[in-house]
Protein backbone atom coordinates (compact mmCIF):
# COMPACT_ATOMS: atom_id res chain seq x y z
CA UNK A 1 0.00 0.00 0.00
CA UNK A 2 1.16 3.47 -0.86
CA UNK A 3 1.25 6.16 1.80
CA UNK A 4 1.58 9.92 1.75
CA UNK A 5 2.35 12.44 4.45
CA UNK A 6 0.23 15.34 5.68
CA UNK A 7 2.19 18.06 7.48
CA UNK A 8 1.58 21.56 8.79
CA UNK A 9 2.50 24.02 11.51
CA UNK A 10 -0.10 25.02 14.08
CA UNK A 11 0.63 28.27 15.91
CA UNK A 12 -1.13 30.89 18.00
CA UNK A 13 -1.15 34.69 17.82
CA UNK A 14 -1.07 35.18 21.62
CA UNK A 15 0.77 32.50 23.61
CA UNK A 16 -0.45 34.00 26.90
CA UNK A 17 -4.03 33.07 25.92
CA UNK A 18 -3.82 29.48 24.61
CA UNK A 19 -6.58 27.81 22.59
CA UNK A 20 -7.50 24.18 21.86
CA UNK A 21 -7.18 22.42 18.50
CA UNK A 22 -8.13 18.97 17.26
CA UNK A 23 -7.42 17.52 13.81
CA UNK A 24 -9.46 14.80 12.13
CA UNK A 25 -9.34 12.81 8.94
CA UNK A 26 -12.74 11.35 8.03
CA UNK A 27 -14.00 11.83 11.61
CA UNK A 28 -11.01 9.94 13.03
CA UNK A 29 -8.88 12.04 15.40
CA UNK A 30 -5.22 12.30 14.44
CA UNK A 31 -4.25 15.12 16.84
CA UNK A 32 -5.79 16.76 19.90
CA UNK A 33 -4.01 19.47 21.88
CA UNK A 34 -5.34 21.63 24.67
CA UNK A 35 -3.73 24.99 25.30
CA UNK A 36 -1.75 25.67 22.13
CA UNK A 37 0.83 28.22 23.28
CA UNK A 38 3.47 27.96 20.56
CA UNK A 39 4.37 26.30 17.27
CA UNK A 40 3.38 22.66 16.86
CA UNK A 41 4.70 20.68 13.90
CA UNK A 42 2.05 18.15 12.96
CA UNK A 43 2.77 15.21 10.66
CA UNK A 44 0.56 12.25 9.82
CA UNK A 45 1.03 9.38 7.38
CA UNK A 46 -2.04 8.26 5.47
CA UNK A 47 -2.71 5.29 3.22
CA UNK A 48 -3.81 6.04 -0.34
CA UNK A 49 -7.06 4.13 -0.84
CA UNK A 50 -8.65 5.81 -3.88
CA UNK A 51 -11.46 7.39 -1.87
CA UNK A 52 -12.82 10.78 -0.90
CA UNK A 53 -11.50 12.21 2.37
CA UNK A 54 -11.93 15.23 4.62
CA UNK A 55 -9.24 16.90 6.71
CA UNK A 56 -10.71 19.01 9.54
CA UNK A 57 -9.15 21.41 12.03
CA UNK A 58 -11.47 22.15 14.97
CA UNK A 59 -10.70 25.08 17.27
CA UNK A 60 -12.49 25.20 20.62
CA UNK A 61 -12.64 26.84 24.03
CA UNK A 62 -12.25 30.42 22.85
CA UNK A 63 -13.87 32.70 25.43
CA UNK A 64 -14.36 36.47 25.69
CA UNK A 65 -11.16 36.79 27.75
CA UNK A 66 -9.15 35.66 24.69
CA UNK A 67 -9.92 39.05 23.10
CA UNK A 68 -8.94 42.49 24.41
CA UNK A 69 -11.22 45.39 23.49
CA UNK A 70 -10.44 49.05 24.19
CA UNK A 71 -12.85 51.72 25.49
CA UNK A 72 -13.98 52.54 21.95
CA UNK A 73 -14.90 48.91 21.22
CA UNK A 74 -11.90 48.19 19.00
CA UNK A 75 -10.15 44.84 19.19
CA UNK A 76 -6.59 45.54 20.32
CA UNK A 77 -5.53 41.95 21.07
CA UNK A 78 -6.89 38.58 20.04
CA UNK A 79 -5.84 34.98 20.36
CA UNK A 80 -6.19 33.08 17.06
CA UNK A 81 -4.97 29.73 15.75
CA UNK A 82 -2.74 29.86 12.66
CA UNK A 83 -2.45 26.93 10.23
CA UNK A 84 0.76 27.32 8.23
CA UNK A 85 2.57 25.40 5.51
CA UNK A 86 -0.03 22.68 4.98
CA UNK A 87 1.54 20.15 2.62
CA UNK A 88 0.72 16.76 1.17
CA UNK A 89 3.88 14.69 0.60
CA UNK A 90 6.01 17.82 1.05
CA UNK A 91 4.07 19.68 -1.66
CA UNK A 92 2.74 22.94 -0.18
CA UNK A 93 -0.97 23.44 -0.82
CA UNK A 94 -0.70 27.24 -0.89
CA UNK A 95 -3.47 28.62 -3.10
CA UNK A 96 -5.26 25.24 -3.18
CA UNK A 97 -6.01 25.68 0.52
CA UNK A 98 -7.55 29.12 -0.06
CA UNK A 99 -9.63 27.87 -2.98
CA UNK A 100 -10.79 24.55 -1.51
CA UNK A 101 -10.92 24.88 2.30
CA UNK A 102 -13.93 26.26 4.15
CA UNK A 103 -14.16 27.75 7.63
CA UNK A 104 -17.47 27.30 9.45
CA UNK A 105 -18.17 29.11 12.74
CA UNK A 106 -20.87 31.02 14.59
CA UNK A 107 -18.81 33.92 15.96
CA UNK A 108 -18.31 32.03 19.25
CA UNK A 109 -22.04 31.72 19.76
CA UNK A 110 -22.83 35.38 19.12
CA UNK A 111 -24.11 35.04 15.54
CA UNK A 112 -25.60 32.70 13.02
CA UNK A 113 -23.45 29.96 11.55
CA UNK A 114 -21.44 31.05 8.52
CA UNK A 115 -19.14 29.27 6.07
CA UNK A 116 -16.40 31.26 4.40
CA UNK A 117 -13.04 30.84 2.70
CA UNK A 118 -10.10 29.97 4.91
CA UNK A 119 -7.06 32.27 4.81
CA UNK A 120 -4.85 30.60 7.40
CA UNK A 121 -6.24 31.87 10.72
CA UNK A 122 -9.05 30.65 12.96
CA UNK A 123 -10.39 33.48 15.12
CA UNK A 124 -13.59 31.80 16.31
CA UNK A 125 -14.46 28.38 17.64
CA UNK A 126 -15.23 26.42 14.50
CA UNK A 127 -14.06 24.03 11.82
CA UNK A 128 -11.80 24.32 8.80
CA UNK A 129 -12.58 21.59 6.28
CA UNK A 130 -10.59 20.47 3.25
CA UNK A 131 -11.98 17.69 1.07
CA UNK A 132 -9.56 15.71 -1.08
CA UNK A 133 -9.22 12.38 -2.83
CA UNK A 134 -6.50 9.81 -3.15
CA UNK A 135 -4.28 9.08 -4.95
CA UNK A 136 -3.03 12.41 -3.66
CA UNK A 137 -0.77 13.24 -6.64
CA UNK A 138 -3.72 13.02 -9.01
CA UNK A 139 -5.78 15.30 -6.73
CA UNK A 140 -2.87 17.77 -6.54
CA UNK A 141 -2.49 17.82 -10.34
CA UNK A 142 -6.22 18.40 -10.81
CA UNK A 143 -6.24 21.28 -8.34
CA UNK A 144 -2.99 23.14 -9.05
Amino acid sequence: MTQFNIACEIDITDASRPLDIAVFIDDQPIFDHSHVDGVINLTHDMIEDERDHELRFVMSNKRPDHTTIDEAGNIVGDSRIIIRNLAFDQIPLGQILVEKATYTHDFNGTGTSTTESFYGEMGCNGTVSLKFTTPIYLWLLENM
